[in-house]
């Protein structure tokens, strides 16, 4: 080096004993070097310039007075945080009775599902009700909010729009209207001036959710806003904004169905194993109290092909309709097509009814779905696949009034589902006359008045009831 020349100084130069480090803003991971992508979270863009583990001397903080002292929990008083209904049935039923003052919700889903749709109505609904409703907007202006708000009849004086994506304006607009409910649309388009980085990025996205929850916690003010997902169906940005807020809910729904399903996957204050129903249509979303009849086709003639099945969304027993279609196949290797119907759980049962019933089905394409857009995943919807597929394969209708309950095993045995007394008492409430369950599930089940019970062990005793030339 030469004589006067100063050496080069790293900008990540630290003192002796620290070790320059990067940190993921997500979970904390640290690595020596940057790299785009977290080794423990794969969150993509959250690995930020920090210390690490052994890095710095530990920081503490002064001791500050206390704002009042800790009470006893059963002194606490419990009004002030009681539940206050929607207005909309649907929604009060996966939030636990209603939204809870100074309880943040998150509502997610795909584009189009009808997310502000619902919140619109829901704030109508609420601003009818007596309640100032501020409702920001940072996707869409004002007057194309007041079209939508026309078209499905949610205009009320005591609704307040305004179309903000600046987060210090956003709290300026709270203050000054001092809001009985929040609706912001959505959390991924406000940024804060006071962060670096653009609207919906991780740091973005944490100071907007932990600033609009702070303002909910102190003013007692229900807040809820609308989150984006990914294409996996996660919500977008950052793992802890699921982590700080109260509720999350996830709006579901397939493009080509009107119907809409609501289901929350965490909430503070009431059950995670609730569902929501909603209708949407061109003139607003309509909760839907008793969606079955959606699920089931309205065939005046018995059909070849077709069984009736019972599933349970969360604590919900919903009548659903599976249809099979069985063809001769010109191909070496047959199709297996499903719609509504898990793909893994049809190529068992249809190995099991080969295998054990001799059904020839492996020159035959199967074609299998289900009514209404409805979704038969879980294995109790197996017997009810299982029936409809022989059906189908015999060309021979299946008795009208007749529904199937249980879970196929590959040795042909019928296992018994949770849930039976909670789906026999749908069918029985439906008109069904004649239910097929597994041989175990009769032990601990009362069959409702009006539905005759028919218990199967196996596959043979299942179709055999219902089919005799097999």
């Amino acid at each position: 080096m030469r004589l006067g020349s100063v050496p080069h100084v790293s900008a990540t130069t630290t003192k002796r004993g620290e070790r320059p480090a990067y940190r993921c803003a997500e979970c904390g991971w640290t690595t020596a070097k940057w790299v785009g992508r977290c080794g423990e979270c794969q969150a993509w863009g959250t690995v930020v310039e920090g210390l690490g583990p052994g890095g710095g001397a530990p920081r503490t903080a002064a001791v500050a007075p206390t704002r009042s002292p800790a009470r006893s929990i059963v002194e606490i008083p419990v009004e002030s945080a009681a539940a206050r209904p929607t207005g909309v049935a649907e929604l009060d039923r996966v939030l636990g009775g209603g939204i809870v003052p100074g309880a943040v919700v998150l509502l997610a889903g795909e584009p189009g599902v009808g997310k502000s749709t619902l919140l619109l109505d829901v704030a109508a609904r609420a601003a009818r009700g007596g309640r100032r409703v501020l409702y920001v907007t940072g996707e869409e202006s004002a007057a194309q909010v007041r079209l939508r708000a026309g078209r499905i009849r949610a205009l009320d004086p005591n609704l307040l729009l305004a179309d903000e994506t600046d987060l210090a304006t956003v709290l300026g607009h709270v203050e000054q209207v001092s809001p009985d409910l929040l609706v912001l649309d959505s959390v991924q388009t406000i940024a804060s001036a006071q962060v670096e980085g653009t609207a919906g990025g991780v740091a973005q996205v944490r100071e907007v959710a932990s600033a609009l929850i702070q303002t909910a916690k102190a003013r007692d003010l229900p807040v809820v806003l609308i989150g984006h997902v990914t294409k996996d169906g996660s919500v977008a940005g950052p793992r802890t904004l699921e982590h700080l807020v109260d509720v999350v809910c996830q709006f579901e729904g397939e493009r080509h169905s009107r119907l809409r399903l609501l289901r929350a996957t965490k909430n503070r204050y009431g059950p995670t194993d609730e569902v929501g129903c909603f209708d949407l249509s061109d003139t607003g979303i309509l909760g839907v109290e008793d969606p079955s009849g959606l699920f089931v086709s309205q065939a005046i003639h018995a059909v070849p092909g077709t069984c009736l099945t019972v599933t349970l969304e969360g604590r919900r027993p919903l009548a659903t309709e599976i249809q099979a279609l069985v063809a001769p196949s010109a191909a070496p290797n047959p199709r297996r097509t499903t719609s509504g119907v898990d793909s893994s759980r049809l190529a068992m049962v249809l190995a099991v009814l080969q295998r054990r019933l001799g059904v020839r089905l492996a020159d035959q394409d199967v074609y299998v779905s289900t009514v209404g857009g409805a979704r038969a995943v879980e294995p109790a919807a197996d017997l009810a696949l299982a029936l409809a597929a022989v059906s189908s394969r015999q060309e021979q209708a299946l008795p009208r009034g007749l529904v199937a309950i249980g879970e196929v095993g590959l040795a042909g045995e019928i296992r018994t589902v949770t849930g039976v007394t909670q789906r026999l008492a749908e069918a029985a409430r439906l008109g069904f006359t004649r239910a097929i369950v597994p041989a175990g599930a009769l032990d601990e089940v009362r069959p409702p008045e009006g539905l005759t019970t028919v218990a199967a062990a196996d596959l043979v005793e299942a179709v055999a009831e219902v089919l005799m030339d097999v």
